[in-house]
């Protein structure tokens, strides 16, 4: 290896750190000003647009600790913006399901959240974002070993 590619690679690992920091304050921010952190945010979106969710299955799919997602849907239980529903054929498993006030929570706030991300990604071309994906996609797939 040598020491440019190195180098090359450790600017690259900054660049990307600097720019995911700087993203997620903004977006942290907004979901913050309407009353929410950033994971109870990924809970709700994730229910409003996936549907009922089993607790044991929430953390995987937002990028969370299981041993928050109890703490984390205690707080939106308590907000009224979801519900917990036990499975009909399984009494091991609970599903959290959103609620009209949830829904209608997500819907005020989620088309000024994608109006900001696009926003933020617009100062890249459509063919570029698209380059973006895949190359990032590229990297982390590599990093997860796969």
């Amino acid at each position: 290896m040598e020491r440019d590619d190195i180098q090359q690679s450790l600017k690259l690992f900054i660049v990307l750190s600097r720019a995911h920091r700087s993203i997620n304050d903004k977006v942290n921010s907004f979901i913050a000003e309407k009353g929410l952190n950033m994971t109870e945010f990924g809970v709700l979106e994730l229910l409003y647009h996936k549907g009922d969710q089993p607790l044991q299955q929430i953390g995987g799919k937002i990028l969370l600790a299981s041993g928050s997602i109890t703490y984390v849907v205690d707080k939106l239980e308590q907000k009224e913006y979801l519900t917990r529903i036990a499975c009909k054929t399984d009494r091991r498993v609970t599903f959290a399901s959103i609620t009209e006030k949830g829904k209608a929570f997500i819907e005020s706030i989620f088309p000024e959240h994608e109006a900001r991300i696009h926003e933020m990604m617009s100062v890249l071309t459509a063919s570029e974002r698209e380059t973006a994906i895949n190359l990032l996609k590229k990297i982390g797939l590599n990093a997860d070993g796969k």
